[in-house]
């Protein structure tokens, strides 16, 4: 299993950063809805 060691830096970037960004602004829940609409996707796939 090979992980694409590029596209997984860039997505863990990014979150981090909207992470921190959001969490300064108090917008944090924002970031955790996120979250959830992105995992929903995922669990319906493995349903």
């Amino acid at each position: 299993m090979k992980i694409k060691w590029k596209a997984l830096l860039l997505k863990g970037s990014i979150w981090l950063i909207a992470e921190i960004s959001l969490n300064l602004v108090g917008l944090d829940n924002l970031a955790d809805y996120s979250e959830f609409i992105f995992e929903r996707n995922q669990v319906a796939l493995h349903s």
